[in-house]
């Protein structure tokens, strides 16, 4: 029985060096020379400091630009989270890069595969999903429903098995 994995990754060598690039960058700018702007990634968070609110803005905007250079998802990015001052006049943002399913998201899946009446079944496993059914054209047609449905996070089409 075909069937295909639904999944959201970001691959860590890529980010590492998306964030490498976008701290040369920073260094070489005019506009942050003599700052303390700069990027920290530890694991699946990135921590970007410098000295103003505006500053932290352009310094995400530098790294979007890289993200998306090194073809990783800026989608991932959950850059939701307040500006708070460190001491002095610098300031700090987190930045959490979103990795894997949650359960809330492959409950959507899974109840937008089922409304879809296509001759397909879903099933959460851990942090992805399994789409499985008799036919590859089916599944076909879930992969670009699915591509439509959910559009706030990069999905990946992995395991694709005849």
């Amino acid at each position: 029985m075909p069937s295909f994995d639904i999944v959201s990754e970001v691959d860590r060598t890529e980010l590492r060096n998306a964030v490498d690039q976008a701290n040369r960058e920073i260094g070489t700018r005019f506009d942050f020379k003599g700052s303390g702007a700069r990027i920290e990634q530890v694991d699946f968070a990135l921590i970007l400091h410098a000295d103003t609110d505006f500053q932290l803005d352009q310094v995400l905007d530098v790294l979007q630009a890289k993200l998306a250079k090194r073809g990783v998802d800026v989608r991932s990015l959950d850059a939701t989270g307040k500006a708070e001052k460190v001491s002095g006049n610098k300031v700090k943002r987190q930045v959490l890069v979103k990795h894997g399913i949650d359960t809330e998201l492959a409950k959507r899946i899974v109840r937008q595969v089922k409304d879809s009446r296509l001759k397909v079944t879903a099933s959460i496993q851990g942090e992805s999903v399994r789409v499985s059914g008799a036919k590859r054209d089916a599944l076909q047609a879930c992969m670009s429903l699915l591509r439509q449905a959910i559009t706030e996070v990069p999905l990946q089409f992995q395991n694709f098995r005849d």
